[in-house]
């Protein structure tokens, strides 16, 4: 906005006609230790500021996170290691879409077919209650190969999305009439 009260047209979007033949690029985080093999999408490695994938271009920006945790990882987060993971789902709670993805069966924990003391009620229960404190779907996926599809899945459907509201706003810009009348909040007001 100017020091005269109007605005300035909105900032250009640079090479949108390519946009049409562009696919979304996973970004996994440089600290995953064993990241998801991506087929159907291209994949880059960063540093990411939360969550273990994203989507580049949206690295600064919370749109866009996915937590990989497998079975083993969980229930870690259940219990040493829960403050520290609290903080991370705090966090990616501010994301517009975000995702905890297990890789491992429901079914495995619920038997206790896992490494730790932590009884299998207790680790539902942390996830019941994550996804309601901190506004996140879990998701189970049975292996890696499974659980990198839905990235993928989750990555191309998202950038859609993104481009159809860039796209509405392009087209609600250029059916404003020759002379424009200010109406909302604030309008008139110099």
């Amino acid at each position: 906005m100017s020091e005269t009260g109007t605005f300035q047209a909105l900032p250009a979007l640079r090479s949108l006609g390519r946009l049409a033949d562009a696919l979304p690029v996973i970004v996994t985080d440089t600290r995953e230790q064993t990241p998801l093999v991506f087929r159907r999408l291209p994949s880059i490695t960063a540093t990411l500021p939360t969550a273990d994938y994203g989507i580049a271009g949206f690295e600064s920006l919370p749109l866009f996170g996915i937590e990989r945790k497998t079975v083993a990882d969980l229930t870690a987060c259940v219990g040493p290691e829960r403050l520290r993971f609290e903080r991370e789902l705090a966090r990616l709670r501010a994301y517009r879409f975000k995702r905890l993805l297990i890789v491992g069966k429901q079914a495995d924990i619920e038997a206790g077919r896992y490494r730790s003391a932590i009884i299998p009620s207790a680790v539902l229960a942390s996830l019941e209650t994550w996804e309601i404190r901190f506004d996140i779907p879990f998701v189970f996926e049975p292996n890696p190969e499974a659980a990198a599809r839905r990235v993928e899945d989750w990555a191309y459907r998202f950038a859609v999305e993104i481009v159809k509201e860039s796209n509405a706003l392009f087209r609600g810009s250029r059916i404003a009439p020759e002379r424009q009348t200010a109406q909302g909040p604030g309008a008139g007001v110099e």
